[in-house]
């Protein structure tokens, strides 16, 4: 009873704490999330005020919150156009790649930890969060806007990556064989492939058969069958993340729809929980040491971030506002880069510690690059006598005009079902609060 009782003080706490950092920071302008770190941070271990009745309630939450995330990112697609996006993304994919894990890559063999610590700390720097992009582009209001399909299919790629690059890790600081490294490989890729064909071949049966008039029936399918393929995707090696992700692209139409709606409020209170568990899960003492080597690091991916998203949103035909919102918004890392230095750290553990302080900067700074990459360019711009947007807009582009003509101002807009990948020239109007 004293345990229950303690949980309850302990996640009702925590949970009207969100609630109240949530209005604070709608109040001045800024994304909820680098508070909801800095509140775990001050509350996990060796903080302030360590919180241990619900600390498995809270780990719980946060493996829901990343899925209910991505989850809800899927629905805004569907089957055809996560193809389509692939299809036309891979260059910006490779750019991303090479781009974003080299620094990692190199930082880790001057630190002398070898080819397994590079390879793991590579895939630290490379890969952006889904997550708190997810969030961030939603808490901006740019689901949206024309970049944001480029943005998702850099993270698509990213994350179907992973079933290729977390086998081959583990592998790798196994000291498994080739062989033993190709099995696993091989049963990744075929999940990964096998969960898309079905979305692609029979997207509207599984929609038909999840289907429900009773938002709670649907609302229990739903929830019950991301789960389920989450965790069965992680059994077999591939991130949960993207099985709750290809869920979510298997549903289409008024399924889509009605999923959204009734998942959105547990999405935003589970994905709070993430980013507190996150910071609980830190040893503020570990992080002073290894602070200056992360924040150099920190630095040095996030122009390469920015890089990336701006030559991935250039490729589609986006205008110079757009570019840069892209780019600043590929700037988070987060989950992944967690996952990835937990593996490696019985292998090297001084890989943790960094790792951590990286992804506490990268997760703070994230949200800020995303709302101000783009005004802070343009301000540059300005003050050295050019136009901000070069003429260009923000990127949307009516039916009758070319691809980097773009309004001058930006109309008000329809609330898309599924926004257009980049290959398609559709009109994607922006809302008008996230254009500057």
């Amino acid at each position: 009873m004293h345990d229950t009782t303690a949980l309850l003080v302990e996640l009702g706490s925590v949970i009207l704490g969100l609630g109240i950092i949530g209005r604070f920071a709608g109040r001045i302008g800024l994304s909820p999330i680098p508070l909801y770190l800095l509140a775990g941070l001050a509350f996990g271990e060796g903080g302030l005020l360590p919180l241990g009745a619900s600390e498995e309630f809270t780990a719980v939450g946060a493996e829901i919150g990343v899925i209910l995330l991505l989850l809800l990112l899927g629905l805004e697609y569907s089957a055809s156009e996560l193809v389509t996006s692939l299809k036309t993304q891979y260059p910006s994919g490779a750019v991303d790649f090479v781009l974003n894990a080299t620094p990692g890559a190199v930082a880790a063999l001057l630190l002398g930890w070898g080819p397994v610590g590079a390879v793991a700390l590579a895939g630290v720097t490379w890969i952006s969060s889904s997550g708190v992009i997810a969030k961030v582009l939603t808490d901006l209001g740019r689901l949206g806007n024309r970049e944001t399909p480029v943005i998702l299919g850099v993270l698509v790629i990213e994350d179907l990556s992973m079933a290729v690059y977390l086998p081959l890790l583990t592998a790798m600081l196994a000291g498994v064989g080739l062989a033993g490294g190709s099995i696993a490989l091989l049963i990744a890729l075929g999940t990964v492939g096998f969960v898309l064909y079905l979305a692609l071949r029979h997207g509207r049966l599984i929609s038909r058969a999840v289907s429900s008039d009773n938002p709670e029936m649907l609302l229990l399918v739903v929830l019950g069958l991301t789960v389920l393929v989450a965790g069965v995707a992680q059994q077999l090696q591939v991130s949960a993340a993207v099985g709750a992700f290809l869920v979510g692209i298997a549903l289409s139409g008024e399924v889509a729809e009605g999923a959204r709606k009734l998942l959105t409020p547990l999405r935003d209170l589970f994905a709070a929980v993430f980013f507190v568990f996150f910071g609980l899960s830190t040893n503020p003492a570990e992080i002073p040491p290894v602070l200056l080597p992360a924040a150099l690091l920190a630095i040095v991916t996030v122009l390469t971030k920015i890089a990336t998203g701006w030559y991935a949103a250039r490729r589609a035909g986006i205008g110079s506002r757009g570019r840069w919102r892209a780019g600043g918004t590929l700037v988070a890392r987060g989950e992944f880069s967690i996952v990835i230095a937990g593996l490696a750290v019985a292998t090297e553990p001084r890989i943790g510690p960094i790792a951590t302080a990286y992804v506490l900067i990268l997760v703070i700074v994230g949200p800020l690059t995303a709302r101000w990459t783009q005004p802070v360019v343009a301000k540059i711009q300005a003050w050295r006598g050019r136009d901000g947007s070069g003429g260009k807009g923000s990127g949307e582009v009516p039916a009758a005009r070319t691809a980097s003509a773009e309004p001058a101002m930006p109309a008000e807009p329809a609330a898309p079902e599924k926004p257009a990948v980049p290959a398609v020239p559709a009109v994607q109007e922006e809302f008008a609060s996230s254009a500057d």
